[in-house]
């Protein structure tokens, strides 16, 4: 009996066998590449339909005579600004604000562009905007995009309070941008993004099959009244306290150069990029064509060197170094505590979230720009500055805030002494006022803090006041 079965199980083991060899084996189907049609050399984000034109002259160049492709994020719509041909406003204006934006870069032949679901918010502080905006998940849509676009650069606003108009939308998608470019090769940054689809072609897929992608460079553009264009072009608004910040900080691109597919020069294509936007200062670019004059457009575009991956220099081509082979992730700083001790003093609110921001993102170059923080106001506005008094001492400790100011303006501070707890922070709103009018000028402000007789720590800020130009702190 036992050979009659091993005489089966030989048998059927035959009959696997043969069936094994006989059968084909399935093969799965390559694996679809990232989209092409999405992929970008540059990624331009920035905060509202019109922002474009600071850098339109450069985007001209490297669109119709580079043949580059681009990709644009506007954080808004651009709900909350004003119209200058209508009285459509709020979310009617930010429909209309898309079509403009949409129109002027599809004259050069830009197509892939995002608009997010930030609200316009006027103002100066990058911080309001951010939570405006839900920071997380506008910062969850910039890296999906960027990991949509996979761009070798990256171009945006310039994350630092400056004075110009300086609008802290603007600083917001610098920061998001900015945080994007460090994440968007990192798999554990919102992994749902880069993990596969449970069935690609069915419905209910919850994970969204992306790739990670480390940009190469990021550049920065500012508004700062130092970067003269079709807004402003008085010397006279420059800081009398330094040089102007963007001299040797990054390549810039003439606007007085003729581009050879259009056969008009660059400056004459920014004005007719201005001219999409009617309901913002599409006045320039009509007045431009209107009286042959195109001064107002002429000015260089100018950039601020961020960071390179791939090396180069500060002042070379923004596609200098780039080539079609990838890079691997690269991992920044991060944020790292400081050592404290003893009882200190320092600016806080936006300016304190830049000063760890820079250091975490490795950009520590942004730092050395302007090296005494300054802001815009208006005769007559109250201009409020945060303070952070620390003590990292053993002991309670009281300390006296005084602020030194230009002749004709007032403190409005509540309080001058404030007690401390060991290991304590405490915030201080430092309230005070420009007189009615005057003279648009620069004036300098500085406050000290004292403890048990001797000085602290102190603070200083350069502030320009004048009747028009600063946004409502």
């Amino acid at each position: 009996m036992a050979h009659f079965f091993r005489s089966q199980l030989a048998l059927l083991c035959f009959f696997v066998c043969f069936q094994l060899r006989g059968a084909s084996v399935s093969k799965a189907p390559p694996l679809f590449p990232p989209d092409p049609r999405y992929k970008a050399d540059l990624l331009l984000v920035v905060a509202h339909p019109d922002d474009d034109v600071v850098v339109g002259g450069y985007l001209a160049r490297i669109a119709l005579d580079e043949h580059k492709r681009i990709a644009v994020i506007y954080c808004t719509t651009g709900d909350g600004g004003g119209n200058a041909v209508g009285y459509e406003a709020g979310a009617s204006l930010g429909k209309m604000r898309t079509i403009e934006a949409r129109r002027a870069l599809g004259a050069y032949g830009i197509n892939n562009v995002w608009f997010l679901t930030g609200h316009d918010t006027p103002g100066q502080n990058v911080l309001w905007s951010l939570d405006n905006w839900n920071h997380g998940l506008a910062l969850d849509e910039v890296v999906r995009i960027m990991r949509i676009t996979r761009p070798e650069v990256v171009l945006t606003w310039m994350p630092n309070y400056v004075v110009g108009e300086n609008h802290d939308d603007h600083q917001a998608a610098g920061v998001l941008a900015t945080e994007a470019f460090d994440m968007a090769g990192d798999p554990t940054k919102f992994p749902a993004q880069v993990t596969a689809p449970r069935n690609r072609t069915g419905m209910m897929n919850l994970t969204e099959g992306l790739h990670v992608w480390q940009p190469k460079k990021l550049y920065y553009a500012t508004d700062a009244f130092e970067d003269f264009g079709p807004y402003w072009h008085d010397k006279k608004e420059q800081s009398p306290f330094r040089k102007n910040f963007l001299d040797g900080r990054g390549p810039s691109y003439p606007n007085t150069d003729v581009s050879p597919s259009r056969n008009k020069t660059y400056a004459v294509l920014t004005a007719e990029h201005q001219k999409y936007y009617l309901t913002q200062e599409g006045y320039l670019g009509l007045d431009a064509f209107k009286n042959n004059d195109f001064s107002g457009f002429n000015y260089p575009t100018r950039l601020i060197f961020g960071k390179s991956l791939v090396g180069g220099s500060v002042t070379g081509d923004v596609f200098e170094n780039i080539t079609d082979k990838p890079i691997g992730f690269v991992k920044v700083r991060g944020f790292e505590p400081r050592p404290e001790n003893g009882l200190s003093v320092e600016l806080a609110g936006p300016w304190g979230f830049y000063r760890e921001f820079w250091k975490a993102h490795n950009l520590e170059n942004l730092a050395e720009l302007i090296p005494v923080p300054e802001v815009a106001i208006r005769f007559g506005n109250k201009l409020n500055v945060p303070l952070t008094i620390h003590n990292f001492t053993d002991d309670v400790a009281d300390v006296t805030v005084t602020a030194g100011l230009p002749s004709g303006w007032t403190n409005e501070m509540k309080y001058s002494v404030y007690p401390l707890k060991p290991g304590e922070s405490y915030p201080v709103e430092a309230i005070i006022v420009p007189p009615a009018r005057g003279e648009p000028k620069w004036q300098e402000i500085t406050w000290k803090a004292e403890s048990g007789g001797r000085q602290i720590g102190s603070v200083t800020m350069r502030v320009y006041v004048s009747n028009e130009g600063a946004l409502p702190q």
